[in-house]
């Protein structure tokens, strides 16, 4: 149902918006009519990801940017602006895991990690923000992770990137609330995507995943897009500074998987 969160001619901003659940929450604003703009360092990736827009009557742009530096946010932010106007609605999305101990995870891979995941939020919050705070209004979601709550073993820092994001979001919902703009975040379960579809490949691993998920199955990237169309919509609109988890029940589960007499 088109323009079911009346989101039509909005410009949407999503960054890491060239595969996974960037792609599924770009390709979701676009059914809703807006005007999308899909940043993501992967230029092709960002490209596709524009193709398969306009294939659905949308109007989109692809931006090559590195979050993590600070010009290069602006850039992108400029010439977003310039294409679509000013940004309604922006996605913090874009995200890198570098599996590691924390005995042995290197600076050098901690500050690298933190640089995308938290420092690369802010940086695009403050670029987009500028934007939304000119004309008093917008909204922002970012994602974090059911791992900001639940230690994700060995994947280094990703878990406490996710936390920060987590409070991020909640700090620019209080300190922008005087400027319009509303700041809440989603929290994904399990998600099957292209990037992880090597490892789903492998007999049995979706089977003994899937059991251990209330809902009885992997999370897709449009289970997770319509809560972002949610937050971004005015149906949202007194709702700011909230988490929304979206994992099927998986969090919940933890007294469930305690042996039993």
């Amino acid at each position: 149902m088109k323009d079911s969160f009346n989101l039509e001619g909005r410009v949407a901003v999503v960054t890491g918006g060239g595969s996974g659940i960037g792609r599924g929450v770009a390709l979701a604003f676009a059914e809703e009519g807006c005007r999308v703009v899909v940043i993501d360092r992967n230029a092709d990736g960002a490209a596709e990801t524009v193709e398969q827009v306009r294939q659905l009557g949308a109007q989109a742009i692809a931006l090559t940017c590195d979050i993590s530096n600070a010009e290069s946010v602006q850039q992108a932010a400029k010439n977003s602006e310039a294409a679509f106007g000013p940004c309604d609605v922006l996605v913090n999305n874009a995200a890198i895991i570098v599996p590691a101990s924390l005995a042995t995870i290197t600076v050098e891979t901690w500050d690298s990690v933190f640089a995308v995941n938290l420092t690369g939020t802010l940086l695009c919050s403050q670029a987009f923000g500028a934007q939304m705070r000119a004309r008093k209004r917008g909204s922002i979601v970012h994602l974090s992770s059911i791992g900001a709550d639940h230690p994700t073993a060995w994947a280094g820092c990703y878990s406490v990137t996710k936390a920060g994001v987590a409070m991020l979001s909640r700090l620019l919902a209080v300190e922008w609330a005087p400027d319009g703009i509303r700041s809440n975040s989603v929290k994904p379960g399990l998600v099957r995507t292209a990037l992880t579809e090597d490892f789903y490949a492998k007999p049995g691993v979706e089977q003994r995943r899937s059991e251990i998920v209330p809902a009885g199955r992997i999370g897709r990237p449009q289970d997770i897009a319509q809560a972002v169309l949610f937050l971004a919509s005015d149906r949202a609109s007194y709702i700011t500074g909230q988490e929304l988890v979206v994992d099927g029940g998986l969090a919940q589960m933890l007294m469930s998987m305690v042996p039993r007499a």
